[in-house]
């Protein structure tokens, strides 16, 4: 405490000890330097832009109808991948939000919230699901319980191997999702690969999210493609956009 501050004038992180949990600058073994994580910060205004403003940009192949569901990332929502969604739509594929606005973390009332879109959609034929970041440990986990719905899994930049808090934003993400990132409230086994076809994208550019994290172990998917960018513009890249729509289709 400053020596001029008034008695009652306490820090924030002794009144809300949560905010020290949440503030503190100490990183995690496995998680990226931090000036990875500084570059994901001054990039976020332009990817906000280019998600919601940028034109589609042709991807070289036509999905031929394909139903895609994409799943946002941690506190993002469906304005998120409106790019990616928009570029996959004019590429020819049958895309679909999640609808469920800002995604607050791994339970069972998000599972069962998202078999009420994805059963629907998978009536006459799998579909395929994309998952950014957490998004993308929602989608392996919902695959798990209902492989019957999904062709395919993709994700970009998921933690879904090793260590729940090799990356960034773990203290973040106990703050706002109620509970410690390696007990969640309800069963699952992250790197356990899903009974059907599972393609894990990862960057050693990615400023939130540790790499062997995203790429994970062999076995624990299909498939490890590295891209070249950060991990904001998983959702906002046209060459990654090319990348994943190419796996989507292989």
């Amino acid at each position: 405490m400053l020596a001029d501050s008034p008695p009652s004038a306490a820090h924030p992180a002794r009144k809300f000890p949560q905010f020290a949990a949440v503030a503190a600058p100490k990183r995690s073994p496995g998680a990226p330097p931090m000036k990875l994580l500084w570059r994901e910060g001054a990039s976020l205004a332009y990817i906000k832009l280019t998600a919601s403003l940028a034109k589609a940009v042709p991807l070289g192949v036509h999905g031929g109808g394909q139903k895609i569901v994409v799943l946002p990332g941690f506190m993002a929502s469906d304005r998120s991948t409106a790019r990616l969604r928009q570029c996959l739509s004019a590429s020819g594929f049958d895309v679909h939000g999640w609808g469920m606005g800002f995604n607050r973390g791994l339970n069972e009332d998000t599972i069962a919230h998202l078999r009420l879109l994805v059963e629907p959609l998978a009536a006459d034929g799998p579909v395929t699901l994309v998952g950014w970041s957490l998004g993308g440990l929602l989608a392996r986990e919902y695959a798990k319980c209902h492989s019957e719905h999904v062709a395919k899994v993709i994700t970009l930049g998921s933690p879904f191997s090793g260590c729940p808090r090799a990356n960034n934003v773990w203290r973040l993400y106990e703050f706002v999702a109620g509970y410690k990132v390696d007990s969640p409230p309800m069963a699952v086994t992250l790197h356990e690969k899903p009974p059907v076809p599972t393609i894990a994208f990862w960057s050693s550019r990615d400023g939130v999210i540790g790499q062997n994290a995203a790429r994970g172990m062999p076995g624990e998917s299909d498939q490890r493609i590295e891209l070249d960018c950060g991990h904001m513009a998983f959702i906002a890249d046209k060459k990654a956009f090319r990348k994943i729509a190419a796996a989507i289709l292989g």
